[in-house]
């Protein structure tokens, strides 16, 4: 198993463990997220790409694995999603770059180029 599918899984199953577990605080969460990424003045696909250069300022693998498959689905393009990492490493300066490297194996993962 890849990085990518590692992060997926873990993914999946401290989410289905949280649920099983009846955590508010978790349920509360995906509540924020349901409200904070539907459409508004944005559309999910914007706030998707938005959530993909902050991602990258913060290095957060899971966070880019999640934003840049949910921006696909929401029909980001691969160059959407490349400059929403663009302006991440403008953003995070020469750390970003780094953290920039991994949003590059997502989308190759996602958009199978």
């Amino acid at each position: 198993m890849d990085k990518i599918e590692e992060i997926e899984t873990r993914r999946k199953a401290a989410h289905a463990k949280l649920l099983a577990l009846k955590s508010k605080v978790y349920e509360r969460f995906l509540q924020m997220e349901e409200a904070a990424y539907s459409d508004g003045a944005l559309s999910k696909k914007h706030k998707e790409l938005i959530a993909i250069g902050v991602s990258v300022v913060i290095n957060c693998e899971s966070c880019m694995e999640w934003h840049i498959t949910q921006a696909a689905a929401a029909g980001a393009s691969m160059r959407e999603v490349l400059e929403a990492v663009e302006v991440g490493i403008e953003l995070g300066g020469g750390p970003a770059t780094v953290s920039a490297r991994f949003a590059l194996e997502v989308m190759e993962h996602v958009f199978k180029e």
